[in-house]
Order: structure tokens, then sequence, then C-alpha cells
């Protein structure tokens, strides 16, 4: 087979193929970059610790070391001298190599390849929308008793409640929304639902851009283990900002809030969001690109 690979990598009927070393190389680097990546994590989980924000991921979606740790060339690749790998679940020999099963991998998760292309194409053909200014954490502790972080409100309760009721209420995203209190919720612009996430998700969302990561999980072994921790990458950024602009104090544990409230902190939000919005396209035009059978 290294006769038809042209140096490092080469093609073959149409399939990239990665010579020993050089898929190797790739393979030590992403483990590397996630190690690096989920450092503070399993630090913190050995002390029986957590973090309200760099651990939110490790929560909110099935998110474990071990799976970021492991990289997959994605479909179409053949690696060469990757016997060890034959043995893998949704890997398959093939012409002297190992490749993932994407034949196999896409029947077993259909539904799932369907869904994930329709909500993918259907928010990258809408134009972001940047007036939200993070208000969905605001209206998850609105006129309530409980707030879902054990750390203080930074304008207290009452305070907390004045910005709600100041400000139009505009998210468009079920997983956001569905944390609403039953105070907030009739606030709301919208009513989401999981049925109509294909029909109102748009790439201004900071959840939208956060679920580049859960997509890309959920495609497995499709996904190049780079637009993996891409977009891994991008929802722990997303994060911070979501927490920054949310009503608590998080100065004690080193974070600047973005004052939404105030003219200059719905600046500096969309600012970002924006920002977000331009990296989450290019990592969702990625995931189209694996979705629909072309390399990443």
């Amino acid at each position: 087979m290294g006769a038809e690979s042209s140096g490092d990598a080469g093609s073959m009927e149409g399939v990239e193929v990665l010579a020993s070393e050089v898929w190797r190389a790739r393979d030590a680097a992403h483990a590397e970059r996630a190690d690096a990546l989920t450092a503070g994590h399993r630090e913190r989980k050995a002390r029986g610790e957590a973090h309200p924000v760099e651990d939110f991921l490790y929560t909110y979606y099935p998110t474990r070391p071990s799976r970021l740790r492991r990289w997959h060339p994605g479909a179409g690749v053949i690696l060469e001298d990757a016997e060890e790998r034959a043995g893998w679940r949704h890997y398959v020999a093939d012409r002297g190599g190992t490749r993932v099963d994407h034949e196999t991998l896409r029947n077993e998760r259909g539904a799932t390849v369907t869904f994930v292309a329709a909500l993918l194409r259907a928010t990258a053909e809408r134009p972001a929308q940047l007036g939200c200014f993070g208000l969905h954490e605001w209206a998850m502790v609105y006129r309530d008793s409980e707030t879902r972080h054990a750390v203080p409100l930074r304008l207290g309760p009452a305070g907390t409640d004045a910005v709600v009721e100041s400000h139009r209420i505009r998210c468009s995203h079920f997983d956001a929304y569905r944390f609403f209190t039953d105070a907030a919720a009739p606030r709301n612009a919208v009513t989401p639902t999981r049925a109509r996430q294909v029909e109102l998700e748009q790439p201004g969302c900071l959840h939208a851009g956060m679920d580049l990561y859960k997509w890309a999980d959920k495609l497995g072994p499709l996904v190049p283990g780079e637009l993996l921790l891409d977009t891994f990458t991008l929802a722990r950024d997303i994060r911070v900002l979501d927490m920054r602009a949310s009503p608590y104090d998080l100065a004690s544990l080193g974070y600047e809030p973005v004052c939404i409230e105030t003219p200059e902190g719905k600046a500096a939000y969309t600012a970002a969001q924006q920002g977000f919005a331009q990296r989450g396209a290019d990592l969702r035009e990625r995931l189209l690109a694996t979705v629909s059978g072309e390399r990443a």
C-alpha cells in the first residue's frame, strides 16, 4: 500500500491514505491537546472538587476526558499499519489498511445523522440574531428562591428580577428555555420546543454554538479528532462568556462580569457573540461536510 501513498499521505479512488508516521503523529498531537484541555477538570475531580464554569461541559454533556483523547481520522481515510485499530468498534480493515466503517456507522446512527444534518443546514442558512444579551441565564433565576449555582447573585434577587422585567427576552434555544422559571417562561418572545429546534435554531445563539460539540460527539468516529476538539474548545470559550454575562458574581473565581444591564455591557456581549457566531459558522460547515460524506 505504501506505493499508493505519495510520501506522507496520498489518495486512492477518492480515499485519503495516511502513512503510519503521519497518522501516529496526529494521534499523539491530539492526545496532548486533549490532555491540556481536560487537565484542570481531571485534577479537580481527583480532589472531589467542581468548578461552576470550567466543569459545566462535563455535566451538561456526556463528556469524558478519555473519549476526547481518542483520535479518529474521520470517514474516507485509510490508516496504514494500523492493525491494532481493526478490532476497534466502527473500524474495518480495507485494502491493506484500516479505516472508519462509516457505512455501518451511518446505518446505526441514521436518525441522528439525518437530524444533525437538517439542524446544521437550517441554522447555517439563517442570519445571526445578536440581541438576546444572554438573558436566558437571568430567566433561570427570575423570582426563584433557589439559584442554579452555589455563588451569589451580583445584583441580588431584587436587582436580578428588575433586569429581567426591564428587558424583552428572545431565547430561541429549547435547552436553555426549559430551565426558565415558571415566572420567566411567559416573558419569552417565542416558545421553543424540541420539535421546533430545526425551525428556531439560529447561529448567533451561544447554546447553538456550544452544541456543535454535542453533535460532533454524537457523530463519533465520523468526525476527525481535530474537529471534535475544535468544537469542544469553542463550547468551553462560550461557557465563559455565558457565565460572565450571567447574574452570578464570579469575581472570586477571577471572572470579570459583562454587565449586560448597561449599554457598555451590551456592546461587549454583542461583540463577543459575533465572534463566536463566526467561529461557529466555520465549524458548522466542517460538520456539515462530515455528515454529507465529505472530509472536514
